[in-house]
């Protein structure tokens, strides 16, 4: 369990890095500016090349809403999910310390919203709040739902990190202008410790609705597979 734990650490840091990074390194620089575009392929890298960097170790959640939502599916085991969701927090915690370091570097440095999620005056449209919980359940859903179908025994095997990652891409392209897009409480929480204030008020949400959207993307993904009960994580399963 500990090299799992020690995976999902790092891999959920280099989420963090690499998606967050983009969005506070590149992406508001004219003269290198990687706009929208450029940040949700960012945080879609990050997922596909840990997909086969430690899928086969810890599975490659980086994510306690994934977690929560294999579980609920019947994909992951409930007792190991608080070590998961720990690491997971402790990663992203990482990964921003680290680009922090890096960003205060900068001449002229403003901590500004480190790229926190936020909804209302905090969210880059200024979406309400329901709003941004509607758009964080949803994408969290059809993210699980892609995540459980990739990985289902009858799947091709060997390629699901590429369509997860391309719908955690097409997630951010939705939803960025909406909340900034969370659907990872470890990306969310790790971002908030250090842009506080509102973001620390506001985080809530966005452990409340990407969970939500998890959990019932389980149960309905339980139900389709009630007559495949051999039906075994594959390329995302911490068991193996």
């Amino acid at each position: 369990m500990s090299r799992k734990l020690v995976a999902e650490f790092f891999g959920t840091a280099w989420l963090v890095l690499g998606g967050c990074g983009s969005a506070v390194l590149a992406a508001k620089f004219p003269e290198v500016g990687i706009g929208l575009v450029g940040v949700a392929l960012a945080f879609g890298l990050t997922v596909l090349t840990m997909a086969y960097a430690i899928g086969h170790i810890s599975g490659c959640h980086l994510n306690p809403a994934v977690t929560v939502g294999l579980a609920v599916a019947g994909r992951f085991r409930f007792a190991d999910v608080p070590g998961y969701v720990i690491a997971q927090v402790l990663g992203a915690t990482a990964g921003a310390a680290v680009l922090y370091l890096i960003a205060s570097g900068a001449p002229g440095f403003v901590l500004g919203g480190f790229a926190a999620n936020g909804y209302g005056e905090h969210s880059p449209g200024h979406y309400g709040l329901l709003a941004a919980a509607v758009s964080e359940f949803a994408m969290t859903f059809f993210f699980l739902w892609v995540i459980l179908g990739t990985t289902a025994r009858r799947a091709p095997v060997g390629f699901a990190g590429i369509p997860i990652g391309l719908a955690l891409t097409l997630i951010h392209l939705v939803s960025i202008p909406v909340t900034n897009t969370s659907v990872n409480p470890a990306r969310s929480t790790s971002q908030a410790l250090f842009a506080q204030g509102w973001a620390i008020d506001q985080l809530w949400l966005f452990w409340v609705a990407p969970i939500a959207g998890a959990v019932v993307a389980g149960l309905v993904s339980s139900w389709l597979d009630a007559e495949d009960p051999q039906s075994a994580n594959a390329a995302l399963s911490a068991e193996r």
